[in-house]
């Protein structure tokens, strides 16, 4: 069969790490073709060099059999290739089909924009793939499924036949991730090629064709699925065993540490995007919040950690009511928080490791004293989260933009333990991450739990959420619909449950 794409030798250097040592990839014409790796394996700076945003220090490329440079995306686009990223990068209030176009608009004479001609090149692109959406819907309105339906639709209708998913269902339920794959396979048959970037190894074995692992910026091997179970993989990308989150034996207390009740946050056009919820952690609980992104999940918790404020409704802290309270009070009475973004709201990238450790606890010891910041206790602290927390870094001098999404992570995670939290809010801790970091920051929590820590677990990995919370509750529409035991439920069901199928059978 022939080559869409060729790699031989690829190497790229940065200061003190090789992202990428002299690697080697072949994907056939039509063949879905994952990549997997832990975080810091070259997964990222491959795909980069592949759509033209760096370019290698040495090594070939091939398209088609062809020898070519890339140089910048439109190059690559050119030639082919398209990228979905992880983030969606759409407008929320443009229509589908403005999203599409917007930077590759048919014009008309007297530079105006033919929609017409937009549209029909649109309606072709989603017939020729299968990918049904209506080009007038408003970006807002769709779910998270048809979003990233939208996100693949441009990239084909800028002629892609080579397209890069980059961790395609990391904010999918179940049955999202099911027509996600038919779209894909439905891709696969209209003779594109796809190469599929992933953590979950359940999936990669469902979807792909080839598996290539990396490891430490090196090619481990090329293999069939048919041939290899989950297990192999992980020991393949880590030297061990595929980890499963895992809760333990209760040890949930009656002390209630957090408790939310009736809260209510007014959105945009006066819509209650958090409406009446009520909810308790005692220490040693994890709770765990089940629901579709956008369902006021990340309003409950901007509310709970201070960031917004609610209209209604009290949020009570180790027995003391803080619903108005600063963020920097609620951190200091002992609120711990992972956010979901790391980069937007964890750290500060360009700053160092032990300047990133202090950050919303610089005003307690050992980062300051009195009034003045102490840099010996920011070094200190984050030499002690470095080797705590298996920080995997060359020296605490580093910035935080050198380390890996994982060693990201557990950097956060690292700060936020070392403070001693009685509460913690975790805001999808794993997200992005591979199986060995994500394992990391697993265990982290499960100890944290045992000596007393009570968790609000925001997560969209629902076997994260079933395996290591003590409750489950669903939020939908702004509300919690449901409150559900993780020993009793799968995560079809609990993915059904976010959707509002199952309370719709539970009415019927």
């Amino acid at each position: 069969m022939a080559l869409a794409i060729e790699l031989t030798g690829i190497t790229k250097r940065f200061p003190g790490v090789v992202a990428n040592d002299d690697i080697n990839l072949e994907v056939a014409e039509g063949e879905i073709h994952a990549i997997c790796g832990e975080n810091g394996a070259g997964k990222s700076t491959l795909m980069k060099i592949l759509y033209g945003m760096q370019p290698p220090d040495s090594g070939t490329i091939k398209i088609g059999g062809e020898v070519v440079e890339l140089h910048s995306p439109a190059q690559a686009i050119d030639l082919g290739i398209g990228m979905v990223h992880q983030h969606f990068m759409l407008a929320d209030q443009l229509t589908v089909l403005e999203n599409v176009i917007l930077g590759a608009e048919p014009m008309r004479s007297f530079g105006r924009i033919d929609f017409d001609a937009g549209r029909e090149h649109l309606d072709e692109v989603g017939q020729a793939y299968g990918l049904d959406i209506n080009a007038d819907d408003l970006v807002e309105t769709l779910e998270i499924g048809e979003r990233q339906r939208v996100e693949i639709i441009k990239v084909l209708y800028r002629g892609a036949k080579i397209l890069i998913l980059d961790e395609p269902t990391a904010v999918l339920v179940p049955q999202e991730v099911d027509e996600l794959f038919r779209n894909i396979r439905e891709l696969k048959a209209s003779g594109a090629t796809i190469l599929f970037i992933d953590h979950k190894l359940d999936e990669v074995l469902e979807i792909a064709d080839t598996i290539t692992v990396l490891r430490q910026g090196r090619t481990v091997g090329t293999v069939k699925p048919t041939d290899v179970t989950a297990h192999d993989l992980a020991e393949m990308m880590i030297g061990s065993e595929l980890p499963v989150p895992d809760a333990g034996a209760s040890t949930v207390t009656e002390e209630v540490a957090l408790a939310v009740d009736g809260l209510r946050v007014i959105g945009e056009g006066d819509r209650a995007v958090v409406d009446g919820v009520s909810l308790s952690v005692h220490r040693g609980e994890i709770v765990g919040i089940a629901g579709v992104e956008g369902n006021g999940q990340a309003e409950l918790v901007n509310a709970i950690i201070g960031l917004d404020d609610p209209d209604a409704g009290t949020i009570t802290l180790l027995g003391r009511e803080i619903t108005h309270f600063s963020v920097r009070s609620r951190r200091e009475m002992g609120l711990g928080y992972v956010p979901q973004d790391r980069h937007r709201d964890g750290l500060l990238l360009g700053f160092t490791l032990w300047e990133n450790s202090a950050l919303g606890h610089q005003t307690e010891a050992p980062y300051s004293r009195g009034p003045w910041l102490s840099r010996t206790g920011m070094r200190d602290r984050a030499s002690r989260i470095k080797a705590d927390f298996d920080v995997r870094t060359p020296n605490i001098e580093v910035s935080a933009h050198a380390l890996s999404g994982g060693n990201q992570q557990k950097l956060i995670v690292g700060r936020e333990m070392v403070a001693g939290p009685a509460v913690l809010i975790a805001n999808h801790p794993t997200r992005g991450i591979d199986v060995g970091a994500q394992a990391a920051v697993w265990d982290d929590i499960r100890e944290a739990r045992a000596q007393g820590l009570a968790t609000l677990l925001v997560s969209a990995d629902l076997e994260e959420l079933i395996g290591l919370s003590d409750t489950i509750v669903v939020m939908l529409r702004g509300r919690l619909v449901a409150s559900l035991d993780p020993n009793e439920i799968t995560p079809r069901d609990l993915g059904a449950y976010m959707t509002g199928a199952a309370l719709e059978t539970d009415v019927a």
